[in-house]
């Protein structure tokens, strides 16, 4: 698979023109939309990764096989910046949404032990009244037991009132193939 950072961006004039549709992964800080595009992409450092929720502070571009841009978001509902720094990190996020017609799917990604956030229910709204259907895909699906994974599960899908939850774990590389399926089937409409 060939995948490139094309540009870590914080202002529309700096997205990427080249006429590829976008898939965007959004999510409350630290739930792993940089893991879950490096298991996509087979690239163990692609998307930089940390235990320290906040990291991704720009929209990371990642190009994959001259065919689709992956977009990385900056995290929601870390409680440990600044107002002002949450503030710009929220307008750069609803820039993006509501202004790139590139934008095909948004893939939302949510922490299979817990419940769905205020700001999670929040963003599934925003994408809902925006006209797309979110993938959601609950992640960390490797640190608990299958069954505590399907309750979790139904509870997602219940509180987010979607159809579908894909539970991932970026360990075992579990729901990888589920979450290609779902963007195959977002960039053929």
């Amino acid at each position: 698979m060939n995948t490139k950072l094309l540009i870590s961006a914080v202002a529309p004039s700096q997205y990427p023109k080249n006429n590829l549709n976008d898939i965007a992964f959004v999510g409350r800080s630290n739930v792993g939309k940089s893991s879950l595009i490096n298991k996509l992409t087979a690239r163990k450092a692609l998307a930089r990764t940390s235990s320290t929720p906040g990291k991704t502070a720009t929209i990371n571009f990642y190009q994959v096989n001259d065919k689709v841009n992956l977009v990385d978001l900056p995290g929601y509902g870390y409680a440990k910046v600044s107002k002002a720094e949450k503030a710009k990190w929220g307008e750069i996020i609803e820039t993006y949404l509501s202004l790139r017609e590139e934008l095909v799917l948004i893939i939302m990604l949510v922490d299979i032990r817990h419940n769905p956030t205020e700001n999670d229910l929040t963003m599934a709204d925003w994408i809902k009244g925006n006209g797309f259907t979110p993938v959601v895909v609950a992640t960390k699906a490797d640190k608990i037991s299958k069954t505590q994974a399907q309750d979790s599960v139904l509870n997602i899908k219940k509180m987010l009132d979607v159809e579908m939850v894909i539970p991932f774990s970026a360990k075992s590389g579990d729901g990888t193939k589920e979450v290609w399926a779902a963007i195959d089937k977002g960039i053929r409409g």
